[in-house]
């Protein structure tokens, strides 16, 4: 008859598995402004963001860590135990999708996150004044900076800009908005304007493109092949003449003594 055999259980699973039942079998779980699941909360640059962490369901005190990110917030010894509160401001452009997470110290499966959602106006950067020699490519970069999405558009001289397929090239991602112009001409001479729209607003960015005669390029190949022709010209004049040259140096040298 076979025996059973006992399986051997670490010493720390019946301390985890006590700690989980005891969660459990009270329902303890966490809330941030009285959500208790994962949320993202909508705000807007400069305004101030309370977030308060309560522990639910607990029959004893609680310690509470906070998050920003993976980098653990500073909490001061009285914001720690059952209640811990943090405040964001003023809030940024940049703290748009920046994570809040508040865990229970003794079990950080135990949580709750907040993801911040930061609306603003589109904002527009670019080199504003571009100079192009007739006959070449130029790219007018608009970089792009918003929240919600944005709908996009060029205008050339304040009208809708018309993109010929064999002329015009778009580039497009969440934080540049490209126009290349190939073979630019003369007639492309003008002011070009980034235009970016959201539910919020819209922003616009001009570039003022110059367009330069063509520049007539500089002969260097012929003018090194003339300097070959000149030195070499010079060289064999000089060996058809050694004998003369040398007479002339030898005579010059008797003399002298």
């Amino acid at each position: 008859m076979a025996q059973g055999r006992s399986l051997a259980v670490p010493r720390a699973a019946p301390v985890l598995t006590a700690c989980f039942l005891a969660c459990v079998a009270t329902g303890l779980e966490l809330s941030v402004n009285n959500q208790t699941a994962d949320f993202s909360l909508c705000t807007e640059p400069l305004s101030t963001v309370s977030l308060s962490c309560l522990v639910q369901n607990s029959s004893w005190d609680e310690e509470l860590l906070w998050y920003r990110g993976d980098g653990q917030v500073d909490l001061k010894d009285g914001n720690k135990v059952n209640v811990s509160n943090i405040c964001i401001s003023p809030v940024s452009e940049s703290d748009n999708g920046v994570t809040f997470t508040c865990k229970l110290a003794r079990n950080n499966s135990v949580q709750v996150s907040v993801i911040l959602d930061v609306q603003f106006l589109p904002q527009l950067t670019g080199e504003e004044s571009l100079q192009i020699e007739e006959g070449k490519d130029v790219s007018l970069t608009c970089n792009t900076k918003s929240n919600p999405h944005v709908q996009t558009a060029w205008y050339k001289n304040n009208e809708a800009l018309t993109l010929q397929q064999d002329r015009y090239q778009l580039y497009e991602t969440s934080e540049v908005l490209q126009l290349t112009i190939q073979n630019v001409q003369k007639s492309d001479n003008g002011t070009y304007t980034c235009y970016v729209e959201s539910y919020l607003g819209n922003s616009t960015k001009d570039f003022h493109l110059t367009v330069e005669d063509e520049k007539t390029p500089f002969p260097m190949e012929a003018i090194i092949a003339a300097a070959v022709v000149v030195t070499l010209t010079v060289l064999f004049g000089i060996v058809a003449r050694k004998d003369k040259i040398f007479k002339c140096f030898k005579k010059s040298s008797e003399t002298a003594l």
